[in-house]
């Protein structure tokens, strides 16, 4: 049996054995591996795999160890890298990444909350609580301008949103710092123009001399820099004593020993460009490309790919997994061999060196983190030769400096200038010149000046008394809100759909006036404040002194939760509280927004905010007395805020009572409602806050479910029992809400909670986790950010049809190269046509049908018949000019020329028109044919806009009159046509028929009747018979129904007398 015993243990001690030889440490490598050249070419894979590879044959480290690393995508969106972010969990026991600085605060939270280790060189703070401080690259940089002096920098990024991110936190990290940074633009296009725009920004800022360009170097196949350095070149910026330096090359080690760059080499503008360029780099032992030959030679990388065709970034993810192979080591050997977890990698003493991709690491004693040696480098023609170096304890708290070596940097426009005036950092001042000791008594000469002005605000406010408190129309601006929205909309969207490209007037210049009346919105001092009136006012003749002492007490109030008071408003006998404008309204507005959602986090986080404000005014003795969900505000944060606290006490200052709404009272303690005289407790804002409660678990108004008039809940709750309260599912939140806001709304006062004892329970709801708050409100942005492109897309749909609406109705209205033209706005000069063909036609008789109906009548007639024409046009190549009246005219040739076939597609037009005439009928009078003249004529035109409103396109010349006689003169259901159309028609050779009409006149050329063509089978009307002195101008009465004829001849009777 003893023996079966030590079996049993020892297969045991062999299984923790094995389990302990096969624990596998899992890295994360999170980079933006799409996004830049830097990136994409830098092969993380194989720098991760070579990294491994040589972890398992160095000596240093123990066996009891295998690392793994996973590659994950960081998209080149932050706003998308930031939602892929928060579902990497469970990835790696640490994390190398993420690369774009703008992710780090993220990550870091994250990686906290996982209990998982971080660490990435592209992060520009060290002080995170699980981040090691990596070499920031921002604290290199500074090392380098405050060794030169230069205070005044400015950045400039490429047009991506990785880089545009990243040189907004570089210019942030240096303003940390202590520098004053200038302007930091983004190219707005990867071209010379987006170049030139902003190295045009930065020459217009004051002092700035040295630029700082966060995109892929030049020398690794970045496009952007070298369009930036080109147009910098050509603007003359690299002679004027410009510096460029390069962020990226901050990342790696730029190759400088022997290499010659081609990029460089094949082009002299820009080799002249990059003499200003200086290079800030890691510095390396071996030249990158030597050592990745050197690699594949050793059949350690299996890529054939040539390494000039590598990112050098390559070197700093091997070197990333090594150090953290090193430091789980470190921490693992410390901890006396046991399972190190990932957060505890920022414990880690260091004090330890290791050999990277091509150059000498070090891990920092008392935990700095990894640390390297970097090198300025000049260029010498199409080479990099090292002017500086900088130690590798430059990441320690004393800021190190540089070390000159032999070969010095050229400036080809010379060296810009140093600051006059600066401070570098905490613990050294950069006076240009001046010594420290002058500088320390300056800087206590200013300070008492400070203290002097301060001193005399004081005791200016101190000797104008409470009466600064009450503010008058002299002080505020009433403003129409909606009005004023309106029209910023408005003049929004007629620039958008005219694309008119001049400024739109400032936000302030938009606001509308309006009288203190009818609006609770003003302006004081450039900020919205929202105007709490009190009814009442119209009696009071002054604020007494009383009400101001109090209201400075109550204004004096300063908490987060509380809407602060500002003044109080008399004037144009109108009494008012004037407080902070919260723009997203009330909770209970917020609650009422189905729009909106909240989830559980969210709104618990509203609920503690409440809780929050209200301990701090018991805190100060005060209850609120009128607490409820409509003077719970939420600002523009997502933060609520206690508003109209104090304001039983101001009302009974100035003898003043607000009217009991059984609305109103809802969230009013039962035993308040019961005391005749309309008070506030502690106990009673307690009920009020349980009732509060109630409306943000179940997003309904109070005691919705009840179905009942409020003035029967209000007696109900004076009179139990039963006892009244809102009835809430157990399910819409946590269990301990739900015990939590029944004890709130004991019927017994003793036995509610005081705001203390609900701040414990509350906060134990959540258990304390503010992480979990940081992933709801992650949560709720990415649902924002969805909701909110949704919204954009549906607006910009909306927008777009009402686009294409517009543009078509303008396209009715004038021709298209017109239009657009007007729309850009471009003046339109007139224009020459030197062939066009012309069409005029009215209706015959068009008086007698206007005399022989009613107006509506007409409007009716003349729709539906040019409704038809314009029907038949459409498959034409005319255009219509306009319709005056019955009169109806055409152009063909004008304003597309078309050749000779202008009076081609007129005439096929007529017919098809004078086709269609024949079986119309007229509604209200369908025994009344529609007979129309049409006349055409060719010839030359002028056309163009007259107008600026209402503007028409308009022909002129004799071209016009001549057709306007034609169609005068001719006859109903006849194309009366001259003698030059009719040549242009007969040139055509397509079979068109005329009849001559022989002119009665000497000396004038005869006209031509059209009437038909080759192939035209449509029937046409008959013209009528003209014989015996009838008129072709105008009806017979024998046309005219007996009805109509007398209704005709009893107006003509009429009109006479």
């Amino acid at each position: 049996m003893q023996v079966a015993w030590w079996l049993l243990w020892g297969c045991l001690w062999l299984l923790s054995i094995m389990e302990a030889q096969t624990a596998t440490f899992k890295l994360a490598l999170i980079g933006p591996w799409s996004c830049d050249p830097v990136f994409s070419r830098a092969m993380p894979s194989a720098a991760a795999n070579l990294a491994l590879s040589r972890l398992r044959s160095d000596t240093s480290l123990s066996r009891g160890y295998w690392y793994d690393v996973k590659l994950l995508s960081e998209d080149c969106s932050t706003s998308k890298a930031l939602t892929e972010l928060g579902e990497m969990e469970g990835y790696g026991h640490a994390f190398i990444g993420p690369f774009n600085p703008s992710l780090c605060h993220a990550a870091s939270l994250l990686a906290q909350h996982w209990e998982a280790g971080l660490a990435s060189p592209g992060c520009l703070d060290a002080n995170w609580p699980n981040l090691p401080p990596i070499t920031p690259p921002s604290r290199v940089l500074f090392s380098v301008l405050r060794f030169f002096r230069w205070a005044h920098v400015g950045v400039i990024s490429a047009p991506s949103n990785l880089w545009q991110s990243t040189g907004q936190e570089v210019a942030s990290a240096l303003r940390a710092m202590g520098l004053p940074v200038g302007p930091a633009v983004t190219m707005e296009t990867r071209s010379e123009a987006g170049a030139r725009e902003a190295l045009r920004e930065i020459r217009e800022a004051d002092k700035v001399k040295v630029v700082i360009m966060c995109m892929s170097s030049v020398l690794i196949g970045g496009e952007d820099q070298r369009e930036l350095l080109l147009a910098a070149l050509d603007m003359g910026m690299v002679s004027d004593g410009y510096v460029f330096i390069p962020y990226d090359a901050l990342l790696y080690a730029m190759p400088y020993q022997d290499t010659v760059f081609p990029q460089l080499s094949n082009n002299t503008q820009l080799r002249h460009a990059y003499s200003s360029v200086l290079t800030v780099t890691m510095a390396s032992d071996q030249n990158f490309y030597e050592a990745f030959r050197q690699a594949q030679v050793n059949r350690e990388i299996r890529s054939p790919i040539a390494a000039t065709e590598v990112s050098p970034f390559f070197g700093t993810i091997f070197n990333m997994v090594y150090f953290v192979a090193k430091a789980v080591e470190e921490r693992r050997q410390a901890g006396g061999g046991h399972w190190v977890v990932g957060d505890q990698l920022v414990q880690s003493d260091g004090g330890f060196e290791f050999q990277g991709f091509n150059q000498v690491l070090y891990g920092g004693k008392e935990g700095r983190g990894l640390q390297a040696r970097y090198v300025v480098l000049g260029s010498d023609g199409d080479r990099l030769v090292p002017t500086h170096t900088l130690a590798p304890t430059h990441t320690d708290r004393a800021v190190g400096g540089l070390k000159p070596l032999s070969h010095s940097f050229s400036f080809p426009g010379g060296k810009p200038p140093s600051a006059s005036f600066c401070w570098f950092s905490p613990e050294e001042a950069c006076s240009g010149g001046v010594d420290t000791v002058t500088m320390f008594f300056i800087f206590l000469l200013f300070c008492a000046g400070i203290g002097a002005f301060y001193y005399c605000i004081r005791k200016y406010k101190r000797a104008a008394g409470v009466t600064k408190l009450v503010l008058t129309l002299d002080d505020v601006v009433f403003i129409d809100t909606q009005v004023s929205r309106k029209k910023l909309n408005d003049e929004s969207i007629m620039r958008s759909l005219l694309d008119i490209k001049t400024p739109l007037r400032s936000a302030a210049r938009s606001y509308i006036l309006t009288t203190p009346e009818s609006s609770n919105i003003a302006m004081l001092e450039g900020d919205w404040v929202w105007m709490k009136k009190i009814p009442g006012g119209q009696s009071m003749t002054a604020i007494n002194q009383n009400t101001q002492r109090l209201f400075s007490q109550l204004r004096d109030m300063r908490q987060e939760n509380l809407n602060s008071y500002l003044g109080l408003f008399f004037d144009s006998r109108i009494f008012a509280l004037v407080v902070e404008h919260c723009p997203r309204g009330s909770l209970a507005d917020l609650l009422a927004d189905t729009d909106i959602r909240l989830d559980w986090m969210f709104k618990s986080s509203l609920l503690m905010d409440l809780i929050k404000g209200m301990k701090y005014l018991h805190l100060r003795c005060l209850s609120h007395g009128r607490l409820k969900s409509t003077n719970c505000l939420v600002d523009g944060r997502f933060v609520l805020k206690i508003a109209d606290y104090g304001l039983p006490m101001i009302l009974h200052s100035q003898s003043l009572s607000l009217s009991d709404d059984p609305q109103e009272l809802l969230w009013t303690a039962p035993e308040l409602l019961r005391n005749p005289v309309r008070g506030g407790s502690f106990a009673g804002d307690v009920f009020s806050f349980s009732i509060i409660v109630q409306e943000v678990i179940s997003r309904t108004p109070p005691y919705a479910m009840m179905d009942m008039p409020a003035h029967e809940i209000v007696e109900r709750l004076k009179q139990p029992p039963p006892l009244c309260r809102p009835v809430v599912s157990v399910d819409e939140s946590p269990t301990e809400c739900f015990t939590l806001m029944n004890e709130c709304w004991n019927e017994d006062p003793n036995k509610r909670p005081n705001f203390d004892d609900i701040f414990k329970q509350f906060r134990g709801i959540n258990r304390g986790k503010r992480a979990n708050i940081i992933d709801s409100m992650l949560r709720m942005l990415e649902q924002y950010s969805s909701n909110l492109e949704d919204l954009i897309r549906e607006r910009t749909d909306e927008l777009e049809v009402e686009r294409n609406k517009t543009e078509k109705l303008i396209g009715q209205l004038l021709p298209k190269s017109v239009a657009q033209a007007l729309k850009k706005g471009k003046p339109v000069q007139p224009e020459h046509y030197s062939d066009a063909t012309l069409y005029f036609s009215d209706i015959v008789g068009f008086t007698t049908i206007s005399a022989l109906s009613e107006p509506i009548e007409v409007v009716d007639l003349l729709n539906d018949l040019y409704t038809m024409f314009d029907a038949i046009i459409s498959s034409h190549d005319v255009y219509k000019v306009e319709t005056i009246g019955d009169a109806y005219m055409v152009a063909s040739g004008v304003p597309n020329r078309n050749g000779t076939r202008h009076a081609a597609e007129v005439s096929n037009m007529s017919l098809d028109i004078l086709h269609s005439i024949g079986a119309f009928k007229i509604k209200h009078m369908p025994e009344i044919k529609v007979k129309i003249r049409i006349g055409l004529h060719s010839g030359p035109v002028v056309a163009g806009v007259v107008g600026l409103t209402m503007p028409r396109y308009c022909l002129f010349g004799d071209t016009v009159t001549t057709a306007s006689h034609m169609e005068a003169s001719g006859l109903p259901y006849r194309i009366h046509i001259s003698l030059k159309t009719m040549k242009v028609l007969t040139g055509l050779e397509l079979g068109y028929h005329f009849d001559t009409r022989k002119s009665k006149v000497k000396d004038t050329e005869d006209t031509y009747w059209l009437i038909g063509r080759d192939g035209f089978n449509k029937p046409l009307p008959v013209p009528p018979d003209l014989t015996g002195g009838a008129t072709g101008h105008g009806i017979c009465l024998d046309e005219i129904p007996a009805a109509r004829r007398q209704k005709f001849l009893d107006r003509q009777k009429l009109n006479k007398k």
